[in-house]
């Protein structure tokens, strides 16, 4: 139980501080359900000790109800369940806050209703939360909001008689959520203004960052099991004016959002063909490859395939040592488009790996009916791959899927001579993580040559135990 609170509180941490999780907006909508879910069961608590002196047990039950699905939300928060978390937060606010409008808050002539105010804020508030979702999922909780709001509001009928509390606790009550309910409110739709110019300023920088080249490839080695280099994966940065050194994590999603990943995976592939040309002029690096990430967007233009196939005959290397890396949620839709632009890229020997491989929309019919050539092991199971059986099953699985399906199979995230030497023992025979190199700029790779092997190649005493 210790080390499972210890867990707990570093992952909460890790989301409250790193700025490598997302753009501003994630990071200030993060902050937003942690604050939220606390609040939940704070409320929850006090509100519920309070009705309990006064022996009303059903506020009492829905307090308990609140603190219960605030600390839903925070676990489903700490395990990166946006989504989810977000459903838990209003549905159960929704439900809540209605119930003690008609049960416990009827108008009066005293004390009129006041709890109907918080759905206003909560409608605002699902514009935010679930900006990135479904447009169905997102207008559909604010509307279902307003629509219990104006229901509320219009009506001075006592729906459910003989539950109200009495006047003295809801007269003060009146002024105290019309005050909250108004600062919530005006809080959110200052959210909405912020995040509006925040994300107007930023695409703004994107599409300077492209005009003034502001983007960098970082290269990160692929090696074998004697750390000898096979090629690289290309990972793309923004060497920002002001912020200095910008992750992808930071802009991508954003790019996705407003089409500028177009461009910006034109440049890339453009960048990353001519970098393949000159290597292939040098002994040395002749025979490396170079993973490049292609996003859904732009593997669905329909001019993909003809501009990558221009590129490829105006730089002069053998196409197969181009890789292109697809995610399996990109296979969900669309399937036979897909697969037609990879069989004619592949018959001009380009080749693709499927990345997080597992991690996603798992399928093996995606192996079957596709020309893939390599599977990657996602980081997340190589990191637990000593410590979690379940994490260990999956990578032998996927290293024995490969081996029977004759696709090659790496690993990445690979940070500890001890993980490299249970993906060795079980077959895997291509690398990439801490243990060789960081992502670096093209001016540090000649380290690699320099440096002979990658990695501590350590011999094996005895096979590594794993909890079956």
């Amino acid at each position: 139980m210790p080390n499972t609170a210890t867990r707990l509180m570093r992952q909460l941490r890790h989301l409250w501080v790193a700025p490598e999780l997302g753009l501003l907006y994630h990071r200030r909508e993060r902050r937003v359900r942690l604050l939220t879910s606390a609040m939940m069961m704070t409320m929850g608590l006090v509100w519920g000790a309070f009705f309990v002196s006064k022996n009303l047990w059903l506020v009492v039950g829905m307090d308990a109800m609140l603190f219960f699905f605030g600390l839903i939300s925070l676990i489903l928060t700490c395990l990166n369940r946006r989504q989810a978390a977000n459903l838990v937060i209003f549905g159960s606010l929704l439900v809540i806050v209605i119930g003690n409008a008609v049960l416990l808050d009827p108008p009066s002539a005293l004390a009129p209703r006041s709890t109907h105010l918080y759905l206003l804020g909560l409608g605002v508030a699902a514009l935010v939360a679930f900006r990135d979702d479904d447009p169905r999922l997102r207008y559909g909780v604010a509307l279902g909001c307003l629509s219990a709001f104006v229901v509320l509001a219009a009506t001075t009928a006592d729906f459910v008689p003989g539950y109200a509390l009495p006047d003295e606790i809801r007269v003060p009550g009146t002024w105290l959520q019309t005050l909250a309910a108004t600062v919530m409110l005006t809080l959110l739709v200052n959210v909405l203004l912020t995040d509006a110019t925040e994300r107007s300023e930023l695409e703004a920088e994107l599409v300077q960052a492209l005009v003034l080249h502001q983007f960098e490839l970082h290269y990160q080695p692929q090696v074998d099991t004697r750390g000898q280099v096979l090629g690289a994966e290309a990972l793309l940065r923004w060497q920002h004016p002001t912020r200095g050194l910008v992750m992808p994590g930071q802009f991508i999603e954003l790019a996705e959002q407003t089409g500028l990943i177009v461009p910006i995976g034109q440049w890339v592939l453009e960048t990353a063909c001519a970098q393949l040309q000159a290597w292939s002029q040098d002994p040395v690096r002749a025979h490396w490859c170079l993973a490049v990430n292609i996003s859904q967007r732009q593997f669905r233009q329909p001019d993909f395939v003809p501009r990558l196939l221009e590129l490829l005959q105006h730089h002069s290397f053998s196409a197969s040592r181009l890789e292109l890396e697809l995610t399996e949620t990109m296979l969900v839709e669309d399937m036979e488009d897909i697969k037609l632009k990879m069989q004619t890229l592949a018959a001009h020997g380009v080749t693709f790996s499927l990345d997080d491989f597992g991690t996603g929309y798992s399928s093996l019919s995606y192996l079957k009916r596709l020309p893939l050539n390599k599977l990657k092991i996602d980081q997340s199971f190589v990191a637990d791959v000593l410590t979690e059986p379940n994490s260990a099953a999956i990578v032998r699985m996927v290293l024995a899927l490969g081996s029977s399906m004759n696709l090659q199979v790496i690993a990445e995230g690979v940070e500890t001579p001890e993980q490299r030497r249970f993906l060795q023992e079980h077959g895997c025979q291509q690398f990439q993580g801490y243990l060789f190199s960081r992502p670096v700029p093209l001016a540090e790779v000649d380290k690699w040559v320099r440096a002979g092997p990658l990695g501590q190649v350590q011999p094996v005493a005895s096979p590594v135990q794993v909890p079956a």
